[in-house]
């Protein structure tokens, strides 16, 4: 028995080697597998990188082999069944598009390598724990409006001391503005917040109202620099605490305010209105009520900036609205009931509760680099992480940064700036030109960045 063991066992690690060599073959990575007997196979032709993967035992492979979905990975990978070093994830996955292109296996490689894969059919490990994600629904497509607060609450209440590990100063958790491509992600936040400031064309006197608020840096931006009286909401009680604090101590009391409110509750008329980075989080079956309420919500020479995530239009069909295993993982581990609509439609629900759209711009690579420098500001302060949150969930949030710097990167997710006045009736309340957003003094400068993004 113990011999039939022990030559299974030879049979499965001569398996996997032979699959990292012909998978390097194939892939050509500067990159190394670092099997369970602690033996490192090079993935590519000329590895000279740290980079490593790693696998704990053969019943990894098998678990995958018989279940191959996105989230079996994740959980293999929480759990330590497969890991990393040397790295991020960003550094394997940038090597995987080669040229623009995702590098696939097609055809007889994929045959070969499948039939690699025969030892490992009924090899066995534990089960990897499945303890991380949200216990609800996860699509939010039967949402009611006491959902959201439970939604936002599993991704934002970890800890105000978690999020500072990779934020800037200003926690602003959104995506950040690249004057210079070389620019840190502090001065590219507070880039950010002046360039909303300008687009919405804030003045002193202004009402200005920030749905999905975070932890209050744009309201406080904005009030300290341009005079504005600046209320926010938000559904997270750890960026209440905090921006109540952030207002205290800057001594804006009697210009800003906060409160805990879900926007579909929000009361009042405001001369400027931004929802940065909240519009991912209502689902699509509520943005005609959503675009409805910030058209009652707006002032008559009122403007309203739209900043959201954004898909790719779907394709015709029953199926369009189907998760692709990427988005059910995002949804069950960090953000519970998001959804992502495409910028078509979301101008065109704009447009039907009578907005007239004024400016749309596209900051997708912007999101890419912001994504980038918070997964390595992360990664680096491991140690501390894990005085606030436990092992595994720092793993699915480095994971998760890592996959959504990539996806930016690959056109495969979107992001937009979307500008809009209450109606097409009245002059909109902005110059002839853009050249305003540039020319001023201030954080922005008229020297543009560089045409290349430096590799990931």
């Amino acid at each position: 028995m113990g011999k039939d063991k022990s030559g299974k066992a030879e049979k499965q690690l001569a398996a996997a080697k032979a699959l990292a060599r012909d998978l390097g073959k194939k892939l050509d990575l500067n990159a190394s597998l670092r099997l369970w007997d602690g033996s490192l196979t090079p993935l590519g032709k000329n590895v000279t990188g740290p980079f490593e993967l790693s696998i704990a035992d053969a019943g990894v492979i098998g678990s995958l082999l018989r279940w191959p979905t996105l989230d079996n990975f994740i959980r293999h990978y929480v759990d330590k069944g497969i890991d990393f070093s040397g790295g991020t994830l960003i550094d394997l996955g940038s090597q995987l598009n080669k040229g623009g292109r995702s590098v696939k296996l097609k055809g007889r490689d994929a045959l070969k390598l499948l039939g690699q894969l025969s030892p490992f059919l009924f090899a066995r490990t534990d089960d990897a724990a499945d303890n991380q994600g949200f216990e609800g629904e996860i699509t939010g497509r039967r949402r009611k409006v006491a959902d959201n607060k439970d939604f936002i609450q599993f991704h934002y209440d970890l800890s105000n001391d978690f999020y500072a590990l990779f934020l800037d100063p200003e926690m602003v958790y959104s995506c950040a503005y690249y004057t210079d491509w070389n620019n840190d992600v502090a001065q590219a936040q507070r880039d950010k917040l002046e360039m909303i400031c300008r687009k919405l064309r804030l003045k002193p006197g202004d009402r200005f109202l920030d749905i999905g608020c975070g932890w209050g840096g744009l309201i406080c931006h904005a009030a300290k620099n341009y005079g504005v009286t600046a209320h926010g909401i938000t559904l997270s009680e750890e960026q209440l605490a905090f921006a109540k604090e952030k207002i205290k101590r800057l001594g804006l009391e009697d210009r800003v305010t906060v409160e805990l409110k879900d926007y579909s509750m929000m009361t009042g008329t405001f001369d400027k209105i931004a929802s940065i980075g909240m519009y991912e989080h209502i689902g699509l079956k509520n943005i005609p009520g959503y675009m409805g309420k910030m058209q009652s919500l707006l002032a008559q020479d009122g403007l309203f900036l739209n900043h959201a995530i954004s898909r790719r239009a779907p394709k015709q069909g029953w199926f369009k609205r189907r998760m692709r295993p990427e988005q059910k993982a995002i949804a069950k581990y960090i953000f519970p009931g998001g959804e992502l609509d495409d910028i078509g439609h979301s101008i065109f629900a704009m447009e039907r509760a009578a907005f007239e759209v004024l400016d749309v711009e596209a900051w997708r690579l912007h999101y890419a680099r912001t994504c980038k420098l918070w997964c390595e500001r992360l990664t680096e302060r491991r140690e501390e992480a894990l005085k606030y949150v436990s092992e595994e969930k720092y793993r699915i949030w480095v994971a998760y940064l890592a996959g959504v710097s990539l996806a930016f990167s690959r056109g495969t997710l979107r992001i937009y700036q979307t500008l809009v006045s209450k109606n097409a009736k009245r002059p909109p309340a902005v110059p002839p030109s853009r050249a305003d957003l540039y020319r001023r003094a201030g954080p922005l400068t008229p020297e543009h960045a560089p045409l290349r993004l430096p590799r990931p």
